[in-house]
């Protein structure tokens, strides 16, 4: 969905008229505060998601829910987040890259820490699927913010290192809960998700937003003010498909990113209950499992985007699926007790390489 932001596929932020292409460079300082804060914005992503994972055999048991009311949970998860990407690419372009990112992370924070509260299956539904529009809002804004402001000989690398954010959030999404639940129980996990909301604060007042979106609208104000008729831009899937060749791309797209995200949410939400339920693991032996795929995901992110920036983000995000698409049914029919280690951590590894080129390979 990055492809709904105008200025995405340039070395440097640029603003575009009728008549004038400006370049504008982003200062170092900027975009390196902005990258740790987006940084943080998908870390925050990661662990929603997470929690979600790690407290449904709890959330089974409590509000005795059927494993069709249970898988249900993850799908509206994802209705959610889908929404909120279409909603998080619209209002980027209207609102601000920044706006958007600082809104939904306080959003994100007050819906899921409400799910804490929730005394019911219906509830649970109910608050988690207005909650995820949140995530996949602050997915879509944090790359688009990133990708305007970050150099292109750098941007694999960069947008890379920033999805490692979305890692390591699941990553402490495990910790705390192998700490938690086991103690305290699955409220106090989600209780925990207010605390980000400290971070918006933080954010509203350190990052500006990019100088190209500042620019074309201070070009159409002052257009409306002289007198002049703004450029009113034509709706950008109908740019898309006057092409034939733009428009079997983007449908392409549509079909990969779709497989490659049911691929990945419909194994990580159900991988925790699985290794509980059927394999028998202790569910603190089993977030150390998680663990140990998530860091093995993380430098796979890494590696995967600095050769993306030195050898092509084609290649790269081919092996990256096509590994992932083969290796998914070994891990579902093959796994034993013995062996489940070893599977899950090289299928964080090969699932960390696509998910490292997406964005970039996705928006160019």
């Amino acid at each position: 969905m990055c492809f709904l932001s105008e200025e995405i596929d340039m070395t440097t932020d640029t603003i575009t008229s009728s008549n004038t292409i400006q370049a504008i460079q982003t200062p170092k300082k900027i975009w390196i505060t902005a990258f740790i804060f987006a940084f943080l914005a998908l870390l925050c992503d990661g662990a929603d998601l997470g929690f979600l994972a790690l407290s449904l055999t709890s959330l089974k048991t409590e509000f005795h829910l059927t494993g069709v009311q249970a898988g249900t949970l993850g799908s509206l998860t994802l209705f959610g987040s889908a929404i909120g990407g279409l909603i998080g690419g619209w209002a980027c372009d209207r609102f601000g890259r920044v706006r958007i990112i600082v809104f939904f992370i306080a959003y994100s924070s007050i819906l899921t820490c409400a799910l804490g509260f929730t005394h019911s299956f219906e509830q649970f539904a109910l608050v988690r699927v207005f909650g995820s529009m949140g995530l996949g809002a602050l997915y879509i804004a944090c790359n688009v913010l990133m990708s305007e402001m970050v150099p292109t000989r750098h941007r694999t690398t960069v947008l890379a290192a920033l999805m490692t954010g979305y890692t390591l959030g699941s990553l402490l999404a495990t910790l705390l809960a192998g700490h938690i639940i086991p103690d305290h129980g699955w409220r106090y996990l989600y209780w925990l998700a207010i605390t980000p909301i400290v971070l918006s604060f933080f954010m509203y007042f350190m990052v500006p937003e990019p100088e190209s979106w500042k620019k074309s609208r201070q070009l159409r104000a002052a257009q409306t003010e002289g007198g002049m008729k703004a450029v009113k831009r034509e709706n950008p899937y109908r740019e898309i498909f006057k092409e034939k060749k733009h428009g079997i791309m983007f449908l392409l797209w549509v079909v990969s990113t779709g497989a490659l995200q049911f691929g990945y949410y419909g194994v990580s939400n159900w991988l925790p209950a699985y290794l509980e339920s059927e394999l028998g693991i202790k569910f603190k032996e089993m977030a150390m499992y998680m663990v140990g795929t998530f860091i093995i995901m993380i430098f796979a992110k890494i590696i995967a985007g600095m050769i993306a920036d030195r050898l092509g983000r084609r290649a790269v995000f081919a092996f990256g699926t096509i590994g992932t698409a083969l290796f998914i049914p070994v891990i579902v029919y093959l796994n034993t007790p013995t062996n489940i280690l070893w599977l899950m951590l090289f299928f964080g590894f090969l699932y960390g390489i696509p998910y490292a080129i997406n964005a970039t390979y996705m928006t160019e």
